[in-house]
């Protein structure tokens, strides 16, 4: 399981953004994103280093919670 803090996260619009990052990348992820902690929590067999890129160049950079 990751955790990621996402600073950028704000609104539930927010969320299903990134929701969507991590579903294109792994569609069997399971993935749970709260804007009001600002924290995300990724299961999925992929690096933690492709998710971060990937969120990072989609606007919402991560950093390990």
């Amino acid at each position: 399981m990751m955790n990621l803090t996402i600073p950028k996260m704000a609104c539930d619009g927010c969320a299903k953004s990134i929701k969507k990052v991590v579903l294109d990348i792994d569609a069997q992820a399971q993935v749970e994103a709260d804007p009001a902690t600002k924290k995300v929590q990724i299961n999925s067999r992929i690096d933690e280093s492709i998710f971060r890129t990937a969120l990072s160049t989609a606007g919402y950079p991560a950093d390990p919670a």
